[in-house]
């Protein structure tokens, strides 16, 4: 049985190598998303919640490239719906760059989108019963370096018909009590989850069901409900969980792997625990034993999806993880403490029912706008490097790389290497 899955997996799941990266470094399931090349710019140019010139406004239409002129917190009233083959380049943005605060997000149908560098903060006033990112359904989507925390429901969850998703250098934390969850990974159609902090949730760090592939991610301070839960159904999921690390935390009351049964068939090698909460980092392997990973079943041989192309050692996890997830070009102060909880090794860390108990979203500069004189999306000296013309509205063109001259810039600002 496990033959023939993965046999399916590669034959309607893994896209081509051939194909184009979303951005150099991308990886798994959802590598190879599109986004809006091939469509135009949109440069964000306020703080506004709606309106020209806004993000919802930005990402209200297909098929666009959205980067930013302006820094800052963006205060949200309604949930913000994203459109197919968009990019939000968090990255782009001057000063400290982009917390979204105030509700969250549907990425449902929202193909072939690209995400990096982006906060998106939740919160108490934000819709009740819904999560901070919500995928329901779609295909093709990457999200890269992004922070979201405070859903009312989940804080990131991805099920029902969703394919081919990849969340890599991501922070998932501090759903907010009373059901503070992580978030659910539960589709058939393929989701990676590569390392990734999911920190301060009581549940769902993460859920997972069906076919997923769960390598180098740090997890903290989960509480009694359950730190990785493996299906708790009826059923069948498939999953490789490789090199990842578990710390408890002070509200940590459960071990690492729960609920698990005879319908999930894990591959699990060199995962670490450390349990003692005792402010030392001094956790020891899990060895692969169904009772060690809450039950499920252990397989023999890796199944075939799309890996990590630098496979770190737990240690190496957590250092790659405290110095570069979430919107790390800028470490805002939400993510900064998230951080020194984690490297407190046990000593600290709280489930929390409301935000104000981080401060808030926080203030953020809002940086200097740069000089674009043709308004297309590129400050008019990076023009210069790249050989384009800063008078004629030329960032859309393909760069012989296959990325648009917007794209080539925007990747030049952050690092594409993944390892210590």
């Amino acid at each position: 049985m496990h033959l023939q899955h993965t046999l399916l997996t590669l034959l309607t799941l893994y896209h081509s190598t051939a194909a184009l990266l979303a951005f150099p470094g991308a990886e798994g399931f959802g590598a190879n998303a599109v986004g809006g090349r091939g469509g135009e710019v949109y440069v964000v140019t306020n703080l506004d919640d709606s309106g020209t010139g806004s993000l919802r406004d930005a990402v209200s239409s297909t098929d666009r490239i959205v980067v930013f002129a302006i820094g800052g917190v963006i205060n949200i009233e309604d949930r913000i719906v994203v459109s197919k083959r968009v990019s939000v380049l968090g990255q782009t943005a001057p000063g400290d760059g982009i917390t979204v605060y105030g509700n969250g997000w549907s990425f449902s149908n929202a193909n072939d989108a690209i995400v990096r560098y982006l906060r998106i903060r939740m919160g108490r006033g934000g819709d009740s019963g819904k999560d901070g990112i919500t995928i329901a359904e779609g295909s093709n989507m990457i999200f890269d370096h992004v922070s979201v925390s405070w859903g009312r429901d989940e804080t990131f969850s991805i099920s029902g018909t969703g394919e081919n998703i990849t969340v890599q250098n991501t922070i998932i934390a501090q759903g907010l009590e009373r059901h503070s969850c992580g978030g659910l990974m539960q589709t058939d159609g393929g989701v990676s989850l590569f390392r990734n902090l999911y920190i301060d949730n009581k549940t769902r760090n993460p859920k997972v069901k069906g076919v997923n592939e769960f390598t180098n991610n740090l997890v903290y301070n989960w509480g009694g409900g359950g730190g990785y839960i493996a299906g708790d159904s009826s059923g069948q999921s498939y999953a490789n969980i490789i090199g990842n690390y578990f710390i408890s935390g002070p509200s940590t009351t459960v071990t690492a792997f729960t609920r698990g049964n005879a319908n999930f068939h894990g591959y699990v090698e060199n995962n670490y625990y450390d349990p003692d909460q005792d402010g030392t980092l001094n956790g020891s392997e899990l060895g692969p034993s169904s009772s060690n990973y809450g039950g499920m079943e252990i397989i023999e041989s890796k199944y075939a999806y799309p890996a990590v192309e630098n496979l770190m050692t737990p240690d190496e996890v957590v250092s790659y993880v405290t110095e570069n997830v979430g919107a790390s070009l800028v470490r805002d102060s939400v993510d900064t403490r998230l951080i020194e909880e984690v490297l407190s090794y046990g000593a600290e860390g709280a489930l929390i029912s409301d935000e104000e108990t981080m401060g808030g979203p926080g203030d953020l500069d809002g940086g200097t706008a740069f000089t674009d004189t043709d308004g297309d999306g590129i400050p008019d000296d990076a023009e210069a490097e790249l050989g384009t013309d800063p008078n004629v509205n030329d960032s859309m063109g393909l760069h012989s790389s296959g990325y648009t001259y917007l794209e080539v810039w925007a990747n030049s600002l952050v690092s594409e290497s993944y390892s210590v």
